[in-house]
């Protein structure tokens, strides 16, 4: 798939997702795994310019997991590409707040305002009108220093 990015010059999101190791260090291990996807991008010819990095929140990781990924995305960000954060409605936040998938959207806004907090410059979600009134609105209470 790297080689296909490369040859057409697109933007590849590298999303976190460890299913056969377990984590001995949840940060450091979902870092290392990050930078081996990045060398793999890098060395099949994608442009770092073209790499957006994911954290796989939901995938390959425990509700306390996520929550521990969530709450280090500052790490994930200073690798310095741009991170998506893809958190829309995932069961985290339904085990979190003990709702079904259709009652979720408080608890994805959390995550979307969490993310822009720490870094994070593609957010997606499923509710676009609410996730994009918090993120006007969270922007503009960062850029009052």
């Amino acid at each position: 798939m790297a080689t296909v990015a490369a040859e057409y010059n697109i933007p590849c999101i590298l999303m976190h997702n460890r299913e056969e190791k377990p984590y001995t260090n949840l940060m450091k291990d979902v870092l290392e795994d990050l930078i081996e996807s990045i060398n793999i991008a890098l060395d099949a010819g994608v442009k770092r310019e073209n790499i957006i990095l994911d954290p796989g929140i939901g995938f390959a990781k425990s509700y306390e997991e996520n929550l521990i990924v969530m709450n280090n995305l500052e790490k994930i960000v200073k690798m310095g590409y741009p991170v998506l954060l893809a958190t829309s409605r995932k069961s985290m936040i339904g085990f979190a707040l003990d709702l079904p998938v259709t009652k979720r959207l408080e608890g994805t806004i959390a995550t979307t305002v969490m993310g822009i907090m720490k870094g994070c410059k593609i957010i997606r979600v499923h509710d676009i009108v609410e996730n994009k009134r918090a993120c006007i609105m969270t922007d503009k209470i960062l850029k009052m220093k």
